[in-house]
């Protein structure tokens, strides 16, 4: 996975029945991405004013957010993301470092900087520094994703079964609160636009961009 990606993306809301209803009109176009289904925990880290957060529920033209992702339940060992996540308008750039869950909680808990890209891991240990920045609130959910038959680099997610924790924030345990589960967050992820027939079969099903973000409705409803 590149330590650098950069990308337009656009969210929806879809119910199950309209998710039902749009893969039988995009079926043919699409195929199973190599990750087409996988568990995703995320730690987000914010201040005690909940700084980033905050920001992200005003809408911005500008917002970052700072990360921790696994692709799975995770040991000393698993190799995990650590990443700078911004946005400007739908066009966002990712900076992450892949390192071990030991060495996060080696530098997490004693500062102890990991070895790996020395650049991004300067930008991001400058963040932590900047804004104090914590564990606040863990994100785990299921997603299904698939790319265009005819260009690859044209990716659609599902994320649901939305689960989240605001007091344990391991990796390697289940013990998280139901949040959503009615629908799914469907995301286009894109190097350029939309295809036209994609756009016209998303309108044609009342299906419209939204600004979402999970820990930004989480913190809106929990706080």
């Amino acid at each position: 996975m590149n330590s650098v990606i950069s990308r337009y993306e656009v969210k929806y809301y879809i119910s199950f029945d309209t998710y039902h209803k749009l893969m039988n009109f995009i079926k043919d176009y699409l195929v199973r991405d190599k990750y087409y289904h996988e568990t995703i925990y995320n730690l987000y880290f914010d201040n005690d004013y909940y700084e980033l957060i905050n920001n992200s529920i005003d809408k911005p033209i500008y917002k970052e957010k700072v990360r921790l992702r696994s692709y799975c339940k995770v040991n000393n060992d698993t190799d995990v993301f650590l990443e700078i996540k911004k946005k400007y308008n739908n066009n966002s750039n990712k900076r992450r470092v892949r390192i071990k869950y030991i060495e996060y909680l080696n530098y997490i808990n004693l500062g102890t900087i990991p070895k790996c890209d020395k650049q991004i891991i300067s930008e991001i240990d400058y963040c932590f520094k900047k804004y104090n920045l914590k564990p606040k609130i863990k994100i785990v959910y299921d997603r299904y994703a698939y790319i265009l038959k005819r260009d690859t680099d044209f990716r659609i997610t599902f994320d649901t079964n939305i689960r989240y924790n605001i007091d344990d924030f391991n990796f390697d345990n289940n013990n998280d609160i139901m949040y959503m589960n009615d629908g799914y967050i469907m995301e286009i992820k894109a190097s350029s636009g939309i295809p036209i027939w994609l756009k016209e079969v998303l309108d044609s099903l009342s299906i419209y961009p939204i600004s979402y973000s999970k820990v930004g409705k989480i913190i809106s409803e929990v706080f």
